[in-house]
């Protein structure tokens, strides 16, 4: 198998990763709320808490739509399970920074998002995860230096992005199922070999994220 196509299982099997964004999005909206309407720390023990359950909740969509398995032979899913691990290590900064100003809580997880997602644009083949990451990680610096009052914004800027993005992912892996030609987005990379029949499964957290 050819990293053409292992990337092009993950992004059929996950919707381009349109489950996950989608499931972390309504838990940035959910921690958004409570940091409006309630007190910053239910936003932040929603938000890292919340956080462990947005890969079963993604398996859940996957299973209920039916998503096309992952090979045994694709070796990107090693890929997805150390990125599973960047974010929650990263977030130890956290501790620190919200000790300094709780209202730094949200930009800094903001800008370790936007970093956690950049391996996302060869893990999918999907150049649009580095605009994504782009969006996230400026909009927590913007936020830091421009709305230091304002608690919830940050929070909901990136409930908005996420979902928007999970819509676009999702049409981008649709109208290349429905056409059958390679994503436009996806690298050109290949590597020689090719697959044989192999078993399905599920890969390990793939797409684990806030």
């Amino acid at each position: 198998m050819n990293i053409a196509e292992a990337q092009k299982e993950i992004r059929f099997h996950y919707a381009g990763g349109f489950y996950g964004q989608l499931v972390s999005s309504v838990l940035w909206a959910i921690s958004a709320s409570f940091a409006a309407f309630a007190s910053p720390t239910i936003a932040i023990a929603t938000l890292v808490l919340g956080g462990f359950l947005i890969f079963p909740f993604t398996e859940l969509l996957t299973r209920v739509n039916r998503a096309p398995p992952i090979s045994r032979m694709n070796e990107l899913s090693a890929l997805g399970m150390q990125i599973a691990f960047v974010l929650p290590t990263s977030m130890l900064l956290l501790f620190p920074v919200t000790r300094y100003s709780v209202y730094l809580f949200y930009p800094a997880m903001m800008i370790l998002l936007g970093a956690h997602y950049i391996p996302f644009v060869f893990l999918y083949g999907m150049r649009i995860y580095a605009g994504l990451a782009a969006l996230l990680a400026g909009g927590g610096v913007f936020v830091a230096l421009t709305c230091g009052s304002q608690f919830s914004i940050g929070a909901w800027y990136t409930a908005a992005v996420l979902f928007l993005f999970s819509l676009l992912a999702k049409a981008i892996v649709a109208k290349e199922r429905k056409c059958g030609v390679p994503n436009k987005t996806a690298d050109s990379m290949t590597s020689s070999g090719t697959s044989a029949a192999e078993q399905p499964r599920v890969p390990p957290s793939a797409t684990s994220h806030l």
